[in-house]
């Protein structure tokens, strides 16, 4: 069975009578044969990929989300096949395939087993493509049992269903999954060609200042992947002309953002000044004397915060996708994305330069330096603007911003607002209590507790009281 990724080019040569209606980028499952109906029924693979053109319209408008979707279903109809069970076949012969599909997964050959996170997402994915089917009319049968299960929100007891074939794993605590202020710092440090403390390292590497620079942008505003590595340098907040201790609001475009949903984040300023000195120093560096030419390039001329022309027609940055961004050429020549490697054109593969960091850092500095994703910054960003919120640091900021500066929104909404609710937004989380599971799966209750205690020093409340507030939990929960 063979997985694909549909491309519309050169769709004029295909004999069609108009533009195929299938998504770019979308998966396509195609079996090893490439027919597609036996005796006029059409085949599970053709069933499948109907599912996966249906995702952007079910819920899921991400490509990533349709990649890992189709690779969760092709294993499991490559071992029907294998076992020569069809994919609907009645129930007790999928539960049973199903079965033998978890033994082969967890006791079979080295080469094909899963781990339990895998396990668990690739069955949920099928359990999905299943009910689908069965609503659509295509099957009678769903392998998998369901259970309610009760689970405890602010709002009170929710019950929700969980599958059955899917296993139980070990507490997100046990793992590190953000960076204290220490490790941050000594991240940050290596990106920038630094040692402990700040001083000289022997280390050579490129680009450490656009790294560095990228990296505290992340902390400080908390953007995925995905959004950091497509943004403009248009999009970059602009320094404000007065000293401001408040962060700066940070747009981001439905488009490069997970789900499509645009949302609103902020950056510290010193964090946006950095950048800045790379986009003015190390990014200029990188450009000079090199015209950017890429594929179908888009030329941009006239451009503002909000758009530009492109190839003549104006055009505003939020509808671009993320392909579109990486072929826009400014009115200079050079890329319009803010990240670029040393000959000029666009850089995309943070998760090797976080990870070299990493391991550099164990290797000769700190063995137990854990190693760092993207997604470790984002969950940094979101504990370090928790503490600060729960610590009223910017709260104390907004009180001592003037009515007459720009910012005096963002000083209203800091006093008006829950922590969480703030935290929520610039998460770009749609429910508060979808940042509460996050946040728990982080370590906010250390937050909370050394608050606490904070205040307890200072209002003469008795360490001993405040203690008591967090008894039976030991530090080394933390």
């Amino acid at each position: 069975m063979h997985l694909i990724y549909f491309s519309r080019e050169g769709w004029e040569s295909w004999g069609l009578s108009s533009k195929p209606l299938v998504r770019a980028g979308m998966p396509v499952l195609i079996d090893d044969d490439l027919l597609f109906e036996d005796a006029g029924v059409a085949r599970p693979t053709v069933v499948v990929n109907l599912w996966l053109q249906n995702l952007p319209l079910n819920g899921a408008p991400a490509q990533k989300t349709w990649k890992t979707y189709a690779q969760a279903m092709k294993p499991w109809l490559e071992y029907l096949a294998e076992v020569g069970v069809h994919p609907f076949a009645d129930r007790e012969t999928l539960r049973a395939a199903l079965s033998s599909f978890s033994e082969y997964r967890f006791s079979g050959p080295l080469s094909a087993r899963w781990d339990v996170s895998t396990w668990n997402q690739n069955v949920n994915t099928v359990a999905r493509f299943y009910q689908w089917a069965v609503e659509e009319g295509y099957c009678t049968a769903v392998p998998f049992t369901y259970a309610l299960v009760r689970r405890f929100t602010e709002a009170g007891p929710v019950e929700t269903r969980r599958n059955t074939a899917t296993l139980r794993t070990p507490k997100p605590h046990v793992t590190m999954k953000y960076l204290e202020d220490d490790f941050l710092q000594l991240f940050l440090w290596a990106l920038a060609g630094l040692g402990p403390g700040g001083v000289p390292d022997t280390f050579r590497g490129r680009q450490v200042g656009r790294n560095a620079a990228m990296a505290k942008l992340v902390v400080s505003s908390g953007p995925r992947a995905q959004e950091f590595t497509h943004l403009l340098t248009y999009e970059l907040p602009t320094l404000p002309t007065w000293l401001t201790t408040l962060p700066l609001p940070f747009p981001l475009s439905a488009q490069i953002t997970k789900g499509k949903k645009a949302r609103e984040t902020w950056v510290d300023v010193d964090a946006a000044a950095e950048m800045w000195q790379y986009v003015d120093l190390d990014r200029a560096a990188s450009c000079h004397g090199r015209v950017y030419r890429p594929r179908d390039p888009l030329h941009v001329t006239e451009p503002d915060w909000e758009g530009g022309r492109i190839n003549g027609h104006r055009q505003s940055w939020r509808k671009l996708t993320l392909e579109e961004r990486l072929r826009l050429v400014t009115p200079e020549g050079t890329p319009a994305v803010l990240a670029l490697q040393a000959d000029g054109t666009p850089f995309t593969d943070w998760g090797t330069v976080f990870r070299r960091t990493s391991e550099r850092i164990r290797r000769d500095f700190e063995p137990r330096f854990p190693i760092v994703t993207p997604h470790t910054l984002r969950h940094t960003f979101a504990m370090r603007t928790l503490e600060k919120l729960v610590k009223g640091y910017y709260q104390r900021a907004a009180a001592l911003v003037a009515d007459t500066h720009s910012d005096a929104a963002l000083a209203l909404y800091l006093t008006k607002h829950d922590p969480m609710l703030v935290l929520r937004d610039l998460m770009g989380h749609t429910s508060v209590t979808t940042t509460e599971i996050y946040v728990a799966r982080l370590d906010v209750q250390r937050i909370y507790r050394d608050f606490y205690r904070d205040i307890g020093a200072t209002s003469g409340l008795m360490p001993a009281e405040v203690d008591s507030e967090f008894e039976g939990e030991s530090d080394a929960a933390w």
